[in-house]
């Protein structure tokens, strides 16, 4: 019985941040697109510092960081 009451559980919670998320989403006010290009920006500049080090450069990531001398 207890494992039925905690899958009841996550089942419900994920229903509900399911539905936050798709609210969140399809809302008037949501700036969707800007989130995903924003997101896209973030893992290409992080890809670009894992990279650096095999493919000889800095990294554009790193060279935008205040203060950082390089």
């Amino acid at each position: 019985m207890g494992d039925q009451l905690i899958t009841g559980l996550v089942t419900i919670a994920t229903a509900i941040v399911g539905l936050a998320v798709f609210a969140v989403l399809v809302s008037k006010n949501a700036q969707t697109p800007q989130v995903i290009t924003a997101a896209g920006n973030a893992l290409g500049s992080d890809i670009t510092a894992a990279v650096a080090p095999v493919a000889g450069g800095l990294g554009g990531s790193w060279s935008a960081i205040p203060g950082n001398g390089l």
